[in-house]
């Protein structure tokens, strides 16, 4: 049986921060998604909502709470957490219950809507929870983490500041085509420079900030699609959400000790690149076949890092791939031609079905300026805190 499922509509609420509820960015996601699908609520059989731990009891809930801002109809309601790779676990499960014959027609709804300043984890004493602890006994925002990713990336393969400026220009330069990016401003390697340090050797402007936004996608059986007199629909060929494997030995969030190797074989590659292989292997795809990537750029160097976790380039080969502008619009593997987390900062349950989203536009192709040519095969990444992989293949 074919694992392909249609992906009908993408809707998006564009990024900002606006201080309303994260049920309203939902519904207006929803509501866009629904009209490019060309459907009524009405005929929406489930509702895979992603968490948002910040949005009181009814982020808890999400399935429900977005079904209940639509008007209840009697669809099935399920709802995922994963941090950061919430949506695409919501995408998973949308794609299950469709392959399974629960549902033709599925709605996946993220949205949040984020605290001003870094994320923290949620109030009480948790002395068995890792990200508690990494506030408690380290003081290390999230951003302490990715300049220790930078230090690394710089002791390691010589990347330089320089480098990872490129990455916000890069990015800025595709958010400013972007009608939904919160940051709609090129910027230049100069700014970066002149922004203020927030954990060095990272600036201000090569750390994304925190954003409300929502994003939705309407998914069904290919049956169903043709149906309805889309032929040749973009669609979800994979969709990996797999875990770490024993020993780690690189620091990653949320722990502050990696595993011992003293006595065990360190394990193939890295977690990060284990994520994208899955979902090749599930795909029968490979990197060779890509036409574009978006990657989770929480910081400017650890976009260069995707590059290698996702098989563009070699270990330590980021940057190089960076300054050949391979990875700009007009390259040979554009990535993030949204203007990824750099233009629209990270609203953490919306985020990757947003990456969808952004595939699905460049492989119909109606992205507009941003437009990658020829598009016929995309590939998200990005990784959730406590061991959640998250990435995504779509293709046309």
């Amino acid at each position: 049986m074919s694992g392909d499922v249609a992906i009908l509509g993408a809707g998006m609420h564009p990024w900002g921060k606006w201080g309303r509820s994260f049920v309203e960015y939902g519904r207006a996601a929803a509501a866009a998604a629904l009209a490019d699908a060309g459907l009524d609520w009405t005929g929406v059989q489930s509702v895979v909502g992603a968490d948002t731990v910040r949005g009181g009891y009814p982020g808890y809930v999400a399935g429900a709470t977005f079904a209940r801002a639509l008007g209840w109809q009697g669809a099935r309601v399920t709802s995922v957490y994963a941090a950061c790779a919430s949506g695409a676990q919501a995408i998973g499960t949308a794609r299950a219950q469709i392959l399974a014959g629960l549902a033709e027609v599925v709605l996946v709804v993220g949205a949040d809507a984020a605290p001003k300043g870094f994320f923290a984890p949620a109030g009480g004493d948790r002395p068995d929870d890792p990200d508690w602890l990494r506030f408690r006994v380290l003081g290390a925002t999230n951003p302490a983490y990715f300049a220790l990713y930078a230090r690394r990336r710089m002791a390691l393969y010589g990347d330089t500041g320089e480098d990872f400026a490129q990455v916000k220009v890069k990015n800025s330069a595709a958010g400013a085509l972007n009608p939904n990016a919160r940051y709609r401003k090129a910027v230049t390697a100069g700014e970066v420079a002149a922004s203020a340090v927030v954990a060095d050797p990272l600036r201000l402007l090569d750390v994304c900030a925190t954003s409300d936004g929502g994003a939705a996608l309407v998914l069904s059986s290919l049956d169903f699609a043709r149906s309805r007199g889309v032929a040749d629909p973009v669609r979800i060929r994979a969709v990996s959400t797999v875990t770490p494997t024993y020993p780690r030995t690189v620091l990653d969030l949320p722990d502050i000790a990696t595993d011992s190797a003293v006595a065990v074989r360190p394990a193939e590659g890295s977690f990060r690149a284990s994520i994208a292989r899955a979902a090749y292997e599930e795909a029968g795809l490979g990197p060779e076949d890509l036409s574009l990537a978006e990657v989770y750029d929480l910081s400017t160097a650890l976009e260069l890092e995707w590059y290698e976790d996702i098989g563009l380039c070699g270990e330590g080969e980021g940057a190089k791939l960076l300054r050949e502008g391979a990875t700009a619009l007009g390259g040979r593997v554009p990535v993030n031609a949204s203007g990824g987390l750099a233009s629209f900062g990270e609203a953490v349950p919306a985020q990757a079905i947003a990456q969808v989203c952004e595939l699905t536009w460049q492989l119909r192709g109606t992205a507009g300026a941003r437009q990658v040519p020829g598009a016929r095969v995309g590939i998200t990444a990005n990784q959730g805190l406590f061991g959640h992989g998250s990435a995504v293949v779509a293709v046309r």
